[in-house]
């Protein structure tokens, strides 16, 4: 489908491999129900489906990397490569991304340190404006941040969330202050490391300069473990803290205690063995954009094999 629009083979396996990563992990929300969106936005000329990524700037542990209107998908991929790299040779690398569009879930970003035995950490930020008119918790978004620390045995910890906790309500000022401006101080750090630090309202990104909606940047850090501490060791004490966790009570609802990425790595081996779980409105959804870009698919050879 990603063909259909022009992307080169390279970028469209990418992204779709990314989009059906999140699927397999159950985070649906990010994995390829967004076709609709990057197909409109790429049908409608505003985002480049043929980017050239450029290396802006290079230099010890630090890059910054030019998406040139593309997919976020492409110039984050780059860009965490990147500050994996730099990472294993100098303990942390860290690389920010701009003049590109959406980047998808930040667990994604951050999760590819992890089968290097780094710690991997992404966020990102899109162009926006506080409402002058609104309260100052306007001048946040739910603009996404995710830390990826590896285990050995136990699932790692990925915590992959969006930074806007609860609404500045006068219910929850009045019951859960802490939640608001928890979540207002969050916010901001994130759209600053992951939007006005990585270039995102440079002057040549944004309308009338540019004719992409290139209105998205990142922020990717890598910490190799190894220049730290002992790798074996780290992770056993890793796989002791999240097994303790585990034995623990679960919250109320749940079925059992995990924590961050927990029930995410669960559902993602689930997957790898059974297949990813398709709705019949998430079959529909993909038939008909297959339909649109001339795709055949396959899912009625598979309508034994459902569950």
């Amino acid at each position: 489908m990603l063909l259909s629009v022009d992307m080169d083979d390279e970028s469209a396996t990418l992204v779709a491999g990314l989009l059906v990563a999140n699927d397999q992990r159950s985070v649906y929300s990010h994995g390829t129900k967004k076709l609709t969106e990057y197909l409109n936005q790429i049908r409608a000329g505003v985002v480049n489906p043929r980017p050239e990524v450029k290396i802006e700037r290079d230099g010890g542990a630090a890059a910054v990397i030019d998406g040139d209107g593309g997919l976020g998908h492409i110039a984050c991929h780059v860009g965490m490569t990147m500050a994996i790299e730099k990472a294993k040779r100098l303990g942390v690398g860290s690389v920010t991304t701009y003049n590109h569009y959406h980047f998808g879930s930040a667990g994604k970003w951050s999760r590819m340190a992890l089968q290097h035995d780094c710690i991997g950490m992404s966020t990102s930020s899109h162009r926006f404006h506080p409402n002058p008119q609104g309260m100052v918790s306007s001048a946040t978004a739910s603009s996404p941040i995710s830390f990826a620390i590896p285990a050995d045995k136990q699932p790692p910890i990925v915590l992959d969330m969006g930074g806007h906790m609860v609404s500045a309500s006068e219910q929850n000022m009045e019951h859960s202050p802490g939640a608001v401006f928890k979540g207002l101080g969050l916010g901001a750090v994130i759209v600053s490391l992951g939007g006005i630090f990585a270039g995102i309202y440079r002057p040549e990104v944004k309308p009338p300069a540019s004719r992409w909606e290139s209105n998205q940047g990142s922020h990717l850090t890598a910490w190799n473990v190894a220049h730290f501490a002992d790798v074996a060791a780290f992770k056993a004490e890793m796989d002791r803290y999240i097994g303790e966790a585990r034995a623990t009570k679960p919250l109320p609802g749940m079925e059992r205690a995990e924590l961050a990425g927990g029930m995410e790595w669960a559902w993602e081996a689930e997957a790898k063995q059974l297949g990813i779980i398709v709705s019949d409105e998430q079959r529909e959804y993909l038939e008909g954009h297959a339909d649109e870009c001339g795709v055949q698919v396959s899912f009625a050879e598979f309508e034994d094999s459902r569950f």
